[in-house]
């Protein structure tokens, strides 16, 4: 039998992008009315559509229910894209075009997808490049919720950023310990 050690690595290089490329993130998150409202108010946001679920009954898009914080909605898309897309990015460079396309409900659960839309190096950073991607999100039915356009600096694998982050174990290496 033949065992490899895997280093701790996580997530691309600028090297790792390819134009085309469309990514289904892994992580499903389903928002609970705690994450609303805790996001809501930590943000300080005091529409009560949010957090009221009495006052909501009135508001004719909300179908009787909590609507999600677009906040929370939009932050919770870009974690769930970090590990394919921005895992080891030293910068967001700038987000553009934000359209919310469907309201967000306490109770759904919320994925995203991504596609590579440029791969340039930097022109200021030599051990950098630009990647910029299409992303939206979906809810549990597959409905498009929101949509934006974002791009981040990437380091090359040559830059050793994000790399060799792990600590030497003082007590010797782990496939000693087999039997």
């Amino acid at each position: 039998m033949t065992m490899a050690k895997h280093k701790a690595e996580l997530g691309r290089f600028y090297e790792d992008f390819v134009v085309g490329d469309s990514y289904e993130h892994p992580f499903g998150r389903t928002i609970s009315e705690t994450d609303c409202t805790w996001f809501t108010q930590l943000t300080c946001n005091t529409n009560q559509n949010h957090f009221n679920a009495h006052l909501a009954l009135s508001n004719p898009v909300s179908n009787g229910k909590i609507i999600v914080n677009s906040g929370l909605t939009v932050a919770i898309i870009l974690g769930i894209s970090v590990i394919d897309m921005s895992q080891n990015a030293v910068a967001n460079l700038g987000w553009t075009d934000i359209k919310l396309t469907h309201p967000v409900y306490v109770g759904d659960t919320l994925y995203a997808e991504s596609i590579c839309t440029e791969v340039r190096e930097s022109s200021s950073k030599p051990n950098m490049g630009i990647i910029s991607m299409f992303t939206r999100g979906l809810n549990q039915d597959g409905v498009e919720i929101v949509t934006w356009f974002r791009s981040v600096m990437i380091p090359k694998r040559s830059s050793g950023i994000g790399q060799n982050y792990f600590p030497t174990p003082k007590s010797g290496s782990i496939e000693g310990r087999m039997s």
